[in-house]
């Protein structure tokens, strides 16, 4: 066989050439058109593609229609190794990769509690988990599983369809066409992946664009993306990890396989959790970037470990950077929360003086906040800055009259669970001043401190998080608000049951003036009616709040008024129409008192009378 440049290639050589040609012809159908299986599918091997291609391609005196032999060999190559690589994948069930990757939680974290699955639950996909691997080792198409902590490898090919690979990489590689094989396989599994993450509904998008969703439509996708990302990482990506190391491992001086197959996926992922890391921060972000982080973190040793190569140390950097920017998000979004509690406008007075919205909001917001406080606490590291802001210049009111308790052994998530705490107060203290009734405004300001301090005690971890001397402060101030409540209400309806101005001839006379008396009792039907018709629409939704502030009120009026009648009935009832003034018995009171509160118009007093 002679060389292009007319000299002769050396026997050896030639006859190695001759034996390759030999081989590709038999594998092109267009000399052989009754052969059409793969080489590795059964065929003949041979040596040939190891022994000639790295000499056919570096020599300078090889003879053109030789140097396209071994290309048509190595396309040959080529084409089987995809072919493999396509037609024997595994089938697995991309729903019970998530469930699987669910499996791995560490459950000793008290946040992503949405996200966290209980014992029961999880002891149940554990049995899931264990069935299916039972099954897989009767049926030839299952899927077999190997767990390294929390990582869930999957074969994604059977172990003969591996070793196949492994050969036909070992005669490329050996030929200098590592780039095309690791092209080849990167072109596929990176397909693979693609269509993994279709099925997990992981979209691409933008950072921009996931900036621009509405917060209902990225809370829904956030929930998805932790879960899809579980997924990826610790089964997806791993098992990919693992096919590369059985195909290229001591073949590949690189990741390169690796790299081709998921980098771009990978990036992918991460940025949409870069996008929240990054985007605006308002409070109703607060739990779902918690979330975030937590999973993050939860997954980072494992990412570790899959993107341990120099070649993809980026993706361990971009994550660590990406959970750094949610901890200072968070850390924001927080000190936001402080200050719209603050500058909350509203100042229309709810109705009833009842518990108002935002109180409802902020502490069951904080509530929220506590189940997150094995995070926070590593994440809040400094206290807010109460000291440094004037709350009456930002607000125009003035400052309640609750000193905050001193920080000594205090965490500073506990002084900014407190300091939320106090400017709620604070804003609920000048909300109670647009009402021109005290009673109501003091009734008002009972309601919402006493649901502040009944929140706190109904929550074993914001109970522990805060402590019990601000709750203690808060309890003596809605008692001492209370109290003020029925001073302003029932003093004025106690004072006419007073002995002053009905005695002729002063208070040591015996004799009563009738007319006085009869004004008296007139004036204390009055009064009562008037603060029965009043305050039966106002409202204590706390049924142990209204019960106590009825028994009070009773504990007060009733002896009052059963004194009164005791000293004067007989002068009423000795006259005419005495029904005209001693309207109520004291029954009639008791039951009359148990309209209030009810935040309803209260049925007329006549028809609740008890004779």
């Amino acid at each position: 066989m002679d060389g292009s440049d007319g000299a002769a290639v050396p026997p050896p050589l030639a006859a190695e050439l001759e034996g390759a040609e030999d081989l590709i012809l038999h594998w092109d159908s267009t000399f052989s058109p009754s052969c059409n299986r793969m080489v590795f599918d059964g065929g003949d091997r041979t040596d040939a593609v190891s022994n000639s291609p790295a000499g056919a391609r570096s020599s300078p005196k090889m003879s053109p229609a030789p140097v396209s032999n071994i290309q048509i060999e190595i396309l040959r190559l080529e084409d089987e190794f995809r072919h493999i690589l396509v037609s024997r994948a595994s089938n697995f069930e991309i729903n019970s990769l998530v469930e699987l990757g669910s499996l791995s939680l560490d459950r000793s974290r008290s946040g992503d509690r949405m996200q966290e699955l209980s014992d029961a639950d999880a002891d149940a996909e554990d049995e899931s988990f264990q069935r299916q691997r039972s099954e897989g080792s009767s049926s030839n198409h299952a899927t077999s599983y190997r767990s390294t902590s929390s990582i869930r490898e999957i074969d994604l090919l059977p172990p003969d369809a591996v070793n196949k690979l492994r050969n036909i990489a070992d005669r490329l590689i050996a030929a200098g066409y590592d780039r095309e094989c690791f092209q080849v396989y990167g072109g596929v599994r990176k397909s693979v992946v693609e269509l993994c993450f279709k099925h997990l509904g992981i979209e691409k998008l933008s950072i921009c664009d996931v900036q621009r969703l509405e917060w209902g439509n990225l809370e829904s996708k956030i929930r998805r993306w932790i879960r899809a990302a579980r997924a990826c990482f610790r089964i997806i990506f791993a098992s990919e990890r693992r096919l590369c190391d059985q195909i290229f491992d001591g073949l590949s001086g690189d990741d390169t396989p690796f790299v081709e197959s998921v980098k771009s996926a990978a990036i992918q992922l991460l940025s949409f959790a870069e996008a929240i890391s990054i985007g605006r921060r308002s409070p109703e972000k607060l739990f779902k970037v918690l979330d975030l982080h937590d999973a993050l973190t939860d997954l980072l040793p494992d990412i570790a470990i899959i993107f341990q190569s120099r070649a993809l140390e980026s993706i361990n950097t971009q994550v660590v950077e990406i959970i750094a920017r949610l901890a200072e998000s968070v850390r924001g979004i927080l000190s936001e929360f402080e200050s719209a509690i603050l500058r909350e406008p509203s100042k229309i007075p709810v109705r009833g003086g009842t518990i108002h919205p935002l109180t409802r909001y902020v502490m069951n917001y904080i509530s929220l906040i506590s189940d997150y406080k094995q995070t926070l606490t590593q994440l809040i590291n400094s206290r807010p800055p109460a000291a440094n802001l004037l709350l009456g210049n930002n607000s125009g009111g003035v400052l309640p009259d609750m000193e905050l308790p001193e920080p000594v052994n205090q965490s500073p998530l506990a002084s900014h669970l407190i300091w939320i705490i106090y400017i709620l107060q604070f804003n609920i203290e000048n909300k109670a001043q647009e009402y021109k009734d005290a009673s109501l405004s003091h009734l008002f300001l009972t309601n919402n401190l006493h649901y502040i301090v009944q929140k706190i005690k109904g929550s074993t971890e914001l109970n522990e998080v805060i402590g019990d001397e601000y709750p203690r402060k808060l309890t003596a101030k809605f008692r001492q608000l209370a109290t003020s409540y029925e001073r302003t209400t029932w003093m004025k309806v106690l004072y006419c049951l007073r002995d002053e101005g009905l005695h002729v001839g002063g208070s040591l006379s015996s004799s009563v003036s009738k007319s006085s008396l009869r004004e008296r009792f007139k004036a204390f039907n009055a009064a009562f009616e008037e603060v029965h018709r009043r305050q039966s629409i106002w409202s204590v939704p706390d049924s142990q709040l209204r019960e106590e502030l009825r028994i009070s009120i009773l504990e007060k009026l009733l002896p009052a008024y059963r004194s009164f009648l005791g000293r004067f009935r007989h002068h009423i009832e000795s006259g005419r129409h005495p029904e005209m003034y001693i309207k109520y018995s004291t029954d009639d009171l008791e039951i009359a008192l148990a309209d209030l509160f009810e935040g309803c118009p209260p049925p007329l007093l006549g028809r609740r009378k008890s004779h």
